[in-house]
C-alpha cells in the first residue's frame, strides 16, 4: 500500500553539480504530492517509502524551490548533499561514508537531484534526506521527513496443505520483508532449474529430494535461497553472499550451504568463464587444477555441508561468477542460476573539486574511489610523494598541490596495494616522446596537457604560432626537421604556461669557404680560410687540398702565414659531427710572384718624384720672384739677368727625361748643376733672350711622369 506524506522542515542549502539519469531499480515508491516551506524554501521526494531488492539499485529523487532574489540580492546553490546521519552539527554527505564507497552517485540538475545507491545491502535500509545550502543569509534547507528506503531478500517458502492425497503436494509462495510494486510477476526454480511459473504462489507435486527458489521477473540474478520442499534433507546450494567486492592484492572467502540425498562422489568449486575457456566446455574445471589459480586457490570444510573458496593475491583477473557442483552417483547439480560473483577492485583517485589556483600551487579536494565496495568498514590512508598522512582517514582529502605532487591512497591495512598515483596541480605539463636525442626525419610527439582532472583545456605555442591539439592533447611530427628546433609553449585557458626546448640534431648543411684576404695572394703574405656549416650539434672540422688526400689542417679556421708558390692550389673544407659529414666546393688560391712587384715600386719611385719636382717648381717660383724684384733696382740688374741665364742654359741642357736613357749619377750631377745656375751671376742682358727658354724647362719638369731607370 502507497500512502501520501506532506512535511517538512525549514532549514537551509545548494546543488551546483549535473549528473546523468540511471537505470530504474525494483522498488514500491510511495509519492507525494509537495513539501512546501516557509517562503518560498521547499524540498519535495517523489516517494517517502521505498522498498528494493538486496543487490539491486535504487533512485532517490527530490526537486527543491527557493526564491530566486532575498533582498535584491540573486540566490545561488553552493552545496547540495544527502545523509542519513549527523556528525554534531554536521550532515555527513553518503558519498563520504566508507559503506557507501564506490556505490553512491549524485545525479542533479538545476532544482532536482536524484542520489543513486547501487549492490544494495540490506544495511543500506534507512531515511534519507536531502539539504541544499545557498549564498544567502540563512540560506539553507533540508527536507524532513525524508524518503525510508527498505533493503529485502526474497524468500520462498513451503506451506502444507491439508488434507492432502500426495505427501509431496506442496503450496510455495514467494514472500518479502516489504512490500513490492505491484503489478510484477515472478520466476520460480526447482532445483536451480526454470520452471514456467509466474504467480507469486501455487501449489504441485514435488519430488522428495526437490528444492525450490524464486525470483521477480527482471531481476533473476537476484533469487531467494534454495528451500527443500519436503522437510527432509534436499539436493540444494545456498551461496552465502551473490555478489562480494575484495581488493586486488586480498584474499577472499567465498562460501556456500548444499546438501544432497545421497553420498556425493566429487565436489569442486568452478567458474563457468573458465570453463568455456577449456576445450571441453561441457565439463566445468575444478578451479584447484586450473593454472591460472596454482598456489593460490584452496578449498576449506570445516563443518559438514559447508564450503569455502579461498582465493589469495587476488588479480583483477579473478574477477568472475563462481558455482559450486557436486555429483553423486544417480544425481547431478546442474544451475541455471548464478553463484557468487567476485569483483576484484584497485582504488581510484580521482580530483572531485578545483578549489583555487595559485601561480605555484592548487588547492583540491581529492576522492579515494574504487569500482564497487568491499564488505566491512575500512578507513582510508593517504599517501602524498609517497609520505603517510596520518591526519586524513576518510574517502575525501583537501589540501594545497605543488608541481609534481603526486598523491595516492589506500584502505587501511591493505598500504601495499595503494592507487596508482594523481597529480592534482592544475598547471600544465609539456612533455616530448622520444626523451632521448631527437633526429632530423624521426617520428615525435609532443604532449601539452594538465594532469589534474578536471582537465584544463590547454594550447601549444611556437613562438607565436598555435599548433593544433589532439583531444588528448598531442601533437605529432611525423618527420621533424631542423626548423622545428625552438622552444615551445604549453599555456591553460588561465595562462598558466610551461616550456620545453626541442633540440633537433642533424648533419652538416651547405659547407663553404671565406678567404681573407680576398683577390691576388702576394708571396710572402699571410693568408686566413674559414669554413661554414649549418650543424647540430656543432661540427669538427678537417683541411684539403685537391688531389692530396692527407689533412692540411684542422679547426673552422685554416691560417697559411707564409704564402709561397708551393701554397698555390684549390683548397676545401670537411665538417663533420656525430649524425653525418659534408665537403664544400674547393675555393683556388694563386700566388702573385716578384715580377708583379714593379708596379708597386714604380708607384713608389713616382711619388717620391712628384714630391722632388714640388719643392724645385717651388724654388724656380721663388728665384724668379727674387728675378723681379731685382729688375726693379737697377744696381741688381746684372745679377738678375745672370741667374735668368744660368736657369735657362741649365734648362736648355737637361736631357729629356722622358725618352732619353740615364743613370742615377747622371741625375744627381744635373741637380747639382741647376743649384750651380742658379747662384751664377748672368748679365741681366740676355733675360729678355732666354725668357721663353725659362718657361719651356719649368713645363718639361712639371710633366715628368717617369724615373730614371736602374
Amino acid at each position: 500500500m502507497c500512502l501520501n506524506l506532506s512535511a517538512a522542515t525549514a532549514e537551509r542549502r545548494t546543488p551546483t553539480m549535473r549528473l546523468k539519469g540511471a537505470q530504474a531499480a525494483f522498488i514500491c515508491l510511495l509519492t507525494l504530492s509537495a513539501v512546501q516551506g516557509q517562503d518560498g524554501w521547499s524540498v519535495t521526494y517523489t516517494s517517502t517509502q521505498i522498498c528494493a531488492l538486496k543487490g539491486s539499485t535504487v533512485d532517490i529523487r527530490c526537486t527543491y524551490t527557493y526564491p530566486s532574489r532575498v533582498n535584491g540580492n540573486v540566490t545561488v546553490v553552493e552545496k547540495a548533499v544527502w545523509f542519513t546521519k549527523m556528525k554534531g552539527d554536521e550532515h555527513v554527505d553518503v558519498r563520504t561514508e566508507a559503506e557507501f564507497a564506490g556505490r553512491v552517485q549524485y545525479h542533479c540538475d538545476d532544482k532536482d537531484c536524484t542520489l543513486r545507491i547501487t549492490d544494495l545491502r540490506e544495511s543500506d535500509s534507512a531515511e534519507y534526506k536531502f539539504r541544499f545550502v545557498t549564498n544567502q543569509p540563512g540560506g539553507k534547507y533540508a527536507g524532513s521527513p525524508g524518503v525510508t528506503l527498505s533493503v529485502t531478500v526474497l524468500q520462498a517458502e513451503v506451506i502444507k496443505t491439508w488434507p492432502t492425497l500426495y505427501p509431496t503436494w506442496k503450496k510455495v509462495t514467494c514472500q518479502s520483508s516489504c512490500h513490492l510494486p505491484d503489478p510484477h510477476s515472478y520466476v520460480w526454480y526447482q532445483n536451480e532449474v526454470n520452471i514456467d511459473r509466474k504467480e507469486s504462489s501455487f501449489e504441485k507435486y514435488f519430488g522428495y529430494t526437490d528444492s525450490i527458489s524464486c525470483a521477480v521477473k527482471g531481476y533473476e540474478k537476484l533469487p531467494s535461497p534454495s528451500v527443500c520442499v519436503d522437510d527432509q534433507t534436499c539436493n540444494r546450494v545456498s551461496y552465502t553472499s551473490r555478489s562480494i567486492c575484495a581488493l586486488k592484492g586480498s584474499s577472499v572467502d567465498i562460501s556456500c550451504i548444499y546438501s544432497h540425498t545421497h553420498p556425493a562422489v566429487s565436489k569442486f568449486w568452478f567458474s563457468p568463464e573458465r570453463s568455456h575457456q577449456q576445450q571441453h566446455r561441457s565439463h566445468p574445471e575444478d578451479l584447484r587444477k586450473d593454472s591460472h589459480y596454482a598456489g593460490r586457490v584452496e578449498v576449506i570444510e570445516t563443518e559438514r555441508g559447508r564450503s569455502t573458496l579461498r582465493i589469495r593475491d587476488l588479480t583483477e583477473r579473478d574477477s568472475a561468477e563462481y558455482h559450486f557442483k557436486f555429483k553423486t552417483q544417480s544425481f547431478e547439480w546442474k544451475s541455471s542460476l548464478p553463484g557468487t560473483t567476485l569483483t576484484v577492485t584497485a582504488l581510484q583517485v580521482k580530483v572531485s573539486r578545483i578549489i583555487s589556483v595559485h601561480q605555484t600551487q592548487t588547492e583540491a579536494e581529492l576522492k579515494c574511489e574504487s569500482s564497487c565496495s568491499p564488505a566491512g568498514r575500512l578507513s582510508y590512508v593517504w599517501f602524498k610523494n609517497g609520505q603517510k598522512n596520518t591526519t586524513q582517514q576518510t574517502s575525501a582529502y583537501t589540501d594545497y598541490f605543488n608541481p609534481g605532487d603526486n598523491i595516492s591512497c589506500a584502505f587501511s591495512g591493505y598500504e601495499d596495494y595503494r592507487s596508482p598515483s594523481v597529480y592534482p596541480s592544475k598547471l600544465p605539463s609539456v612533455s616530448v616522446s622520444p626523451s632521448g636525442e631527437i633526429v632530423e626525419g624521426s617520428s615525435v610527439t609532443l604532449t601539452c596537457r594538465t594532469d589534474a582532472d578536471p582537465a584544463a583545456n590547454n594550447t601549444l605555442y611556437k613562438g607565436n604560432q598555435t599548433l593544433p591539439l589532439t583531444p588528448e592533447g598531442i601533437y605529432h611530427f611525423t618527420s621533424i626537421s631542423s626548423e622545428d628546433r625552438g622552444m615551445y609553449d604549453c599555456k591553460t585557458e588561465d595562462q598558466l604556461s610551461v616550456s620545453l626546448f626541442i633540440d633537433v640534431q642533424y648533419a652538416p648543411k651547405l659547407s663553404s669557404v671565406s678567404v681573407s684576404p680576398s683577390g691576388e695572394l702576394v708571396e710572402g703574405s699571410s693568408v686566413t680560410l674559414t669554413c661554414s656549416s649549418d650543424a647540430n650539434p656543432a661540427a669538427n672540422y678537417t683541411w684539403y687540398k685537391e688531389n692530396d688526400n692527407s689533412a692540411k689542417a684542422s679547426g673552422q679556421n685554416f691560417i697559411i702565414t707564409d704564402f709561397r708558390p708551393e701554397h698555390s692550389g684549390s683548397y676545401y673544407c670537411e665538417a663533420q659531427n656525430t649524425r653525418g659529414r659534408r665537403s664544400s666546393t674547393s675555393h683556388p688560391l694563386t700566388v702573385v710572384t716578384g715580377l708583379w712587384t714593379f708596379p708597386v715600386m714604380l708607384s713608389v719611385s713616382v711619388t717620391a718624384l712628384v714630391i722632388i719636382l714640388f719643392f724645385l717648381l717651388l724654388w724656380i717660383r721663388r728665384a724668379l720672384k727674387h728675378q723681379s724684384e731685382a729688375a726693379e733696382r737697377p744696381d741688381n740688374g746684372a745679377q738678375t739677368d745672370e741667374i735668368q741665364y744660368a736657369a735657362v742654359q741649365f734648362a736648355t741642357t737637361q736631357p729629356d727625361f722622358a725618352n732619353s736613357n740615364f743613370s742615377s749619377a747622371q741625375f744627381d750631377r744635373y741637380q747639382e748643376e741647376s743649384v750651380t745656375y742658379s747662384t751664377m751671376n748672368v748679365r741681366s742682358a740676355r733675360r729678355s733672350k732666354h725668357q721663353a727658354a725659362v718657361e719651356d724647362a719649368s713645363a718639361q719638369y712639371s710633366t715628368v711622369n717617369k724615373p730614371p731607370r736602374v
